[in-house]
């Protein structure tokens, strides 16, 4: 069961990963074309600016959440490296429990805030309405809260190789 938890996270990290890398990749073709349409042509497009934006939230919201599980997200060291192992370990578990708090916020307020904007529009983009925009930070708060669980439940899993599943691996389980 433990294994099956552990492998639909891992498809969930990965996903975020890919999302983000996504994020960052369209932002730096739609940046530059944004530079290029007001310097170049005269003529700046409206467009540009609010979707980097947006791509940015969720590249912050879901790479913070990669981040989280793979035990690379910014995190203060100073004071528990001064501290007896035995307190660490305390002072760790505390940590992952507020972690668990901060996600259970992000969940319940951004989904409040979501359904709260859902009726505006931004001007530059009428047709994407402001409640989609803050989609990021309820979903970033709920894969963090994941993530979290899995580490209070299953122990650190940023030291585990992530379990890939690709069609070629299966196709090859099936030729062998």
């Amino acid at each position: 069961m433990a294994e099956t938890i552990h492998r639909a996270l891992d498809a969930v990290y990965l996903a975020c990963i890919w999302v983000a890398g996504t994020c960052i990749f369209l932002m730096s073709l739609i940046i530059p074309w944004g530079i290029f349409t007001r310097y170049v042509l005269g003529t700046g497009s409206q467009w540009p600016e609010p979707i980097s934006i947006l791509l940015m939230v969720v590249f912050t919201f879901l790479g913070a959440a990669a981040s989280y599980r793979a035990g690379a997200h910014i995190a203060v060291v100073m004071l528990t490296e001064r501290l007896p192992q035995a307190a660490r370990g305390v002072l760790v578990f505390v940590v992952h429990v507020l972690m668990l708090l901060v996600s259970l916020f992000m969940v319940y307020y951004g989904a409040k805030l979501c359904m709260g904007t859902w009726g505006q529009s931004i001007p530059e983009l009428p047709w994407l309405p402001v409640g989609l925009t803050y989609v990021p930070v309820p979903l970033g708060g709920f894969v963090t809260l994941l993530f979290v669980l899995e580490f209070l439940l299953g122990g650190d899993q940023s030291q585990r190789r992530v379990v890939r599943y690709d069609l070629l691996d299966d196709a090859q389980e099936g030729a062998a």
